[in-house]
């Protein structure tokens, strides 16, 4: 498995629930895994039911096996200031520009260098290493933007092009670049069993692609369960009425008699029994075009009790159970 593990997807698809349980999953063993947030939403935190994440490497949870999970909001404004301070010894001068509100108005007016900070700070993760040698962190999980901008996000050397041909800016992004492009990282995109989801996931492999940022997978969310198989559906449309209401009666929901109460449950079990019919279609023909996509392909279930810590450890399972660990 690649040490930098990218996840993004169309929004509305749990790509930050993903990222979260892909951590949990390569953190088992006593592996150490950084899970780190770019978009200031707070999600992490929501889900693993703590406080708001600072801008520090904080352990939010223990994975089976003895693993940790770390995570980390990026904030730009003080990742700039951490980067002004590493190239040019700032201290005291740099705290003073962000109060004059100069930091946010770099960050602001130069989406590129902001991009460089983000993904510079998680790099510089991937690389990091302890006095002893070893890597800090055996993987880093990126909650990434969606999947509509993910490609800009992850190209900063070309959104950086045109504000620095030289100089620290430059050499960063450039090293950024080394990480991103190079087989230490992988690209998930998460998307659902539904048409525009299926396409927005395909338009984002193509630009990942185009752009050489290595595709890893393509993890499909919250996939209902198979309540008919095949044979079940082609009866959904040739079975009588009266046939249905007599079964419903045999098995002692209601009188056989005209308008009894097993009728009545006829037409109402049909249409439901149609209606699955139309989406297990759907979800078939979506399923044909992401295999066309030539990318190895997950699924993960819908959970019917709502998403909470817990279903969070069994999405986790469920990805190990897939060989993504």
């Amino acid at each position: 498995m690649s040490r930098l593990q990218v996840v993004s997807g169309k929004g509305g698809t749990g790509k930050t629930t993903v990222a979260a349980a892909l951590a949990l999953a390569l953190a088992e063993e006593g592996k150490r895994t950084l899970l780190v947030e770019v978009e200031g939403r707070q999600g992490i935190a929501q889900l693993f039911e703590t406080q708001a994440l600072p801008y520090e490497e904080r352990k939010i949870a223990v994975a089976p096996g003895g693993g940790e999970v770390f995570a980390l909001a990026i904030d730009p404004e003080l990742a700039l200031l951490d980067y002004l301070q590493m190239f040019y010894k700032l201290g005291s001068a740099g705290r003073a520009l962000r109060k004059l509100g100069a930091i946010d108005f770099a960050t602001t007016i130069a989406p590129g260098v902001r991009d460089v900070l983000l993904t510079g700070k998680a790099c510089e993760a991937v690389r990091r290493k302890d006095r002893s040698g070893r890597f800090v962190y055996d993987y880093v999980v990126m909650d990434a933007p969606p999947t509509g901008r993910i490609t800009r996000f992850l190209n900063v050397n070309d959104e950086v092009a045109g504000l620095a041909k030289i100089g620290p800016i430059h050499h960063q992004a450039q090293a950024v670049m080394r990480v991103l492009k190079s087989p230490e990282t992988a690209v998930h995109l998460v998307t659902l069993l539904e048409e525009m989801p299926v396409q927005e996931t395909a338009d984002g492999i193509a630009e990942l692609r185009a752009a050489r940022l290595p595709v890893g997978r393509v993890i499909v969310n919250m996939v209902r369960p198979q309540v008919l198989d095949a044979a079940d559906l082609e009866l959904v449309g040739s079975v009588s009425r009266p046939a249905v209401a007599r079964s419903l009666s045999s098995a002692g929901l209601g009188g056989a008699r005209r308008g009894g109460h097993a009728e009545r449950l006829v037409e109402p079990l049909l249409a439901q029994a149609e209606e699955y019919a139309e989406r297990y279609t759907l979800e078939t023909e979506q399923r044909a075009v992401l295999a066309e996509l030539g990318v190895p392909r997950h699924e993960l279930p819908l959970l019917a009790e709502g998403m909470d810590l817990a279903g969070l450890y069994a999405l986790a399972r469920k990805l190990r159970g897939q060989g993504v660990s």
